[in-house]
């Protein structure tokens, strides 16, 4: 039966897809390569067949399918020739043509029944699922696939049904993008053997493909992905919180360490700045004292961003907040050829925080805005928007610019302490930022895109 299923299934999938008047006259062949064959036993491989190629369709379709398939069983049978019957007599007899058609007739009526109730049961749980699922058989015919799974290749259900992977691979509604992961998955999964593999999609999703097979599944091969976008989120940020607690003890144990020796030297460079200033030396005092400075001021960051100090919280305007940050930053976008713009939905919107620290992080981004703008001024013109609406129990702050934009592997590691793209910058500024809203019980997301710039949206609860 495994035998007469393996010829029938891509023959009965072809017809099925296409219809044509070539794929009948397979079915006429392959009807005289299985002459004699008990027509119970047709029937029983075309049931099973057809079970599995109405799996991967609608119900409203499955019906028109099973239609369909009707025609090239009626092939197949005329031309496979029933086995004749014995008669009590032990004569040989040819059974009337009305009758096998009515008896074929009848089990074709009890299979579409059986049929239906089973595939009604079941497809509801597949085709729900969270998880894309695919099932080839050992041949690597394609045997079922769900919506979730059609969707991840982004190829309709009905078309991919009985095709091996080749075919799948020279789909022509399949994209380049998604062939090479094919290909990728492949190789990892069939060909090293490894039954787990994570990759991530074109729209940016974290996936996890896994394969099952063996004694259980007769052969078979069972294929999954399953969206894992949100543990990636939270295994990230349980990286960033142990790597933001180990910063706050190296925090603790370098303090004191640098500072006192920064201090004395910096006494010391006063009081020999007149004795400098008789030899007409006093530049490299000014210049010592200013790069003295601006250690103490990385130490300072450095410190906050292990620990920023508790919130003292007020209710305030937030609003107001944001555009006491525009003020502060609308001349220096004026010399850097950028306009910002501010738009508020919820002007009475109050939260409770510490003015300080979240104006900080606002102007913080703000500044980071101004960066990325001024590095596409020969292209266009810089712009910022910055737009407060209320989303459920918390305001949201979106600060949106016209930029460079930021690739998605560098937005993986945005929040970490050190990590920057600029030349003089600390990488401290985001990472301070990320802490303060938290502490906010806030979050803070990015969205960005190559070339056409970056949204930081800074959610933060209203206060009661």
């Amino acid at each position: 039966m495994q035998a007469i299923r393996k010829r029938y299934f891509p023959a009965l999938a072809e017809y099925i897809r296409g219809g044509k008047e070539a794929s009948l006259i397979q079915a006429n062949e392959l009807g005289k390569q299985l002459y004699g064959l008990n027509y119970e036993e047709i029937i029983a491989v075309h049931e099973e067949c057809i079970q599995a190629l109405a799996a991967n369709v609608e119900t409203k379709d499955a019906i028109q399918l099973y239609h369909r398939s009707f025609v090239f069983l009626m092939e197949l049978m005329v031309a496979s020739r029933f086995k004749l019957e014995v008669d009590a007599a032990g004569e040989i007899v040819e059974l009337p043509v009305d009758r096998k058609i009515t008896e074929i007739r009848e089990k074709i009526v009890r299979s579409s029944r059986s049929f239906e109730e089973e595939k009604n049961k079941y497809e509801n749980i597949l085709q729900h699922l969270d998880s894309g699922i695919a099932l080839f058989d050992s041949d690597g015919f394609l045997l079922f696939i769900n919506v979730q799974m059609a969707k991840v290749l982004d190829i309709p259900r009905k078309t991919l049904a009985g095709r091996n992977i080749k075919q799948i691979l020279l789909h022509r509604k399949l994209n380049i993008q998604t062939r090479r992961t094919i290909l990728r998955l492949y190789r990892e999964i069939f060909l090293k053997r490894n039954r787990y593999y994570e990759f991530q999609h074109k729209d940016g999703k974290h996936l996890l493909a896994t394969v099952t097979y063996g004694d259980q599944l007769d052969g078979d091969f069972l294929f999954s992905v399953k969206d894992v976008s949100e543990y990636k989120q939270i295994e990230q940020s349980a990286m960033q919180n142990d790597k933001l607690a180990m910063l706050g003890k190296i925090a603790a144990a370098i303090a004191h360490e640098i500072r006192n020796p920064l201090t004395s030297i910096r006494g010391f460079i006063q009081l020999l700045r007149p004795y400098l200033l008789e030899v007409g030396k006093e530049e490299y005092a000014r210049i010592i004292l200013t790069e003295i400075d601006r250690a103490n001021d990385i130490i300072y960051e450095f410190l906050n961003s292990s620990k920023p100090s508790a919130p003292m919280k007020q209710s305030t305007s937030i609003e107001h907040l944001i555009r006491e940050v525009v003020m502060l930053t609308e001349s220096e976008a004026l010399l850097r050829n950028c306009e910002i713009s501010m738009e508020s939905y919820h002007s009475k919107a109050l939260v409770s925080i510490d003015i300080k620290q979240v104006k900080q992080v606002i102007l913080n981004i703000v500044k980071n805005s101004l960066d990325a703008v001024e590095e596409v001024q020969s292209e266009r013109r810089g712009r910022i928007d910055i737009v407060l609406t209320v989303n459920g129990q918390y305001a949201e702050v979106l600060i949106k610019d016209n930029g460079k934009g930021i690739d998605k592997t560098t937005m993986g590691k945005l929040f970490d302490p050190f990590f920057t793209t600029k030349q003089e910058g600390t990488g401290l500024g985001l990472s301070v930022s990320y802490r303060i809203i938290r502490n906010h019980g806030g979050t803070i997301r990015v969205d960005s895109e190559v070339g056409s710039g970056t949204k930081f949206i800074i959610y933060l609860p209203l206060a009661e």
